[in-house]
């Protein structure tokens, strides 16, 4: 009776444990091999792939480093692998159907890949391998079912690594090869970002991280991450990620937390708007000959470049007192002694004078006006740094028209000017009206742009 009832407990016992769900139920306990070697690199399968989906015919073997880890939930059936432990210089995607493989194929464990069946393909240095699915009559790369992952990937039987990122810049990112393990160092969080959490629930989620010099990349995380709600750190430091791509844009995904120490002090902000009366209007062009060929010049009399970040220039049409357009001159710098020409044509602009602009914009902007409009010159805090003409006043027959003509600011003239000074000027037009000259000027022989006279 005894032995019924231990029979009936153990019977019992199995049926309950075989009736637990786990996805590494069929893993392997071992999954070592000693006497599988290499007969392919890294280079050499680069040689084979292409950007079509393609399978491997021949008994080939290559040699790797598990540089992802499933554990903290960041990456999904993905595992990805590198060609040397340290320094590498190529990586692939290996897609499988298993889930905590960082159990089997930990951090830095050397494995072997049975390449023989696998299906490849190679889009803009991305290599990924795993199985083959068709999508409207193409194939593409789908996931090892789970018991083919142990058929294909073997653990080394000699042990781990210590797998060393390699260490890079924002700026030297897309000089790199894909999915190997980096280490950037002074980066942080951008300011726009703080506070928030790592991903969004349920949504892989970009998030961007600067440099000191802000150079930008983004950081991907799943929404399934198990650090998916802890908000962004706000200091500065190092993070260690593998390398993506998503189209021409790297990307950093971190295996953990522990990818990333950013306990130092955020960078010292960059300033980059100022002030300056040494940068002013140079030359106004309404040619009589050709209106294509108008142009604005700006000068720099100051002995270092100048960043125009925030600075634009505006016009009144006529007798305007409202603003009717406006140019952004954000991300331009003109030169220390050295002019900057605005062109409302550029492709004219470069026929009539042979060269181009170095700022084309469009007609009916503060570079297009007809002789008879007001221009302001103002810095990035509002401060109108110079101007052309009276706002309110239109110019016509007034000592600050130029219609079909030029006006040309005097050679000993360094410094702009918020107030309209006509004798800073030296002004050509149709009319001859108010000490201006009568003599309407044609492009190209009566112009001068980026020269200043």
């Amino acid at each position: 009776m005894k032995n019924l009832v231990f029979a009936i407990v153990g019977i019992l016992l199995l049926l309950m444990f075989s009736c637990v769900e786990s996805s590494d139920f069929d893993a392997p306990k071992e999954n070592c091999n000693t006497d599988l070697k290499a007969n392919i690199n890294f280079v050499e399968l680069d040689s084979l792939s292409t950007e079509e989906v393609t399978q491997i015919k021949d008994s080939l073997i290559l040699e790797g480093y598990v540089i992802s880890s499933d554990k903290a939930g960041n990456f999904f059936s993905t595992l990805f692998i590198q060609d040397k432990p340290s320094k590498p210089t190529y990586g692939l995607q290996l897609e499988v159907d298993i889930r905590q493989s960082h159990l089997v194929y930990p951090e830095g464990g050397k494995v072997f890949l049975k390449l023989k069946d696998l299906y490849m393909v190679n889009k803009e240095g991305n290599i990924r391998l795993g199985s083959a699915f068709s999508s409207f009559g193409s194939l593409s790369i789908g996931r090892l079912p789970n018991q083919k992952v142990f058929e294909h990937v073997w653990v080394a039987c000699d042990g781990k690594e210590n797998v060393e990122p390699l260490l890079t810049t924002i700026s030297a990112l897309d000089t790199l090869p894909l999915n190997i393990l980096v280490q950037l160092v002074d980066l942080e969080v951008v300011d726009d970002e703080l506070g928030e959490p790592f991903a969004v629930a349920t949504e892989e989620t970009e998030r961007h991280l600067q440099d000191c010099e802000e150079n930008q990349t983004v950081l991907l995380n799943s929404g399934y991450a198990d650090f998916q709600s802890e908000i962004l750190p706000d200091g500065n430091g190092s993070i260690t990620g593998i390398l993506v791509r998503d189209g021409k844009n790297p990307q950093l995904i971190i295996r953990s937390l522990e990818d990333i120490d950013f306990t130092n002090d955020r960078c010292p902000e960059i300033i980059t708007e100022f002030t300056s009366n040494q940068i002013f209007i140079s030359e106004l062009a309404d040619p009589d000959n050709n209106s294509g060929a108008r142009f604005v010049e700006l000068y720099n009399s100051s002995s270092e470049p100048l960043d125009l970040n925030k600075w634009t220039l505006r016009r009144y049409t006529n007798d305007g007192t409202e603003v009717s357009s406006t140019i952004d001159l954000s991300g331009l710098i003109i030169g220390a002694e050295s002019t900057l020409v605005i062109s409302p044509n550029a492709e004219e602009f470069q026929l009539v004078y042979g060269f181009a602009p170095d700022l084309g914009v469009s007609t009916n902007s503060p570079a297009d006006s007809n002789g008879d409009d007001n221009l302001e010159l103002v810095d990035p805090f509002g401060t109108i740094i110079d101007v052309f003409g009276v706002v309110g006043e239109d110019g016509s027959n007034t000592n600050h028209e130029f219609e079909d003509g030029r006006a040309v600011r005097n050679s000993n003239i360094i410094e702009g000017s918020p107030i309209y000074t006509f004798s800073e000027w030296t002004l050509f037009n149709d009319t001859g009206d108010a000490g201006t000259i009568k003599l309407p000027q044609n492009a190209p022989q009566d112009f001068t742009p980026g020269l200043r006279d």
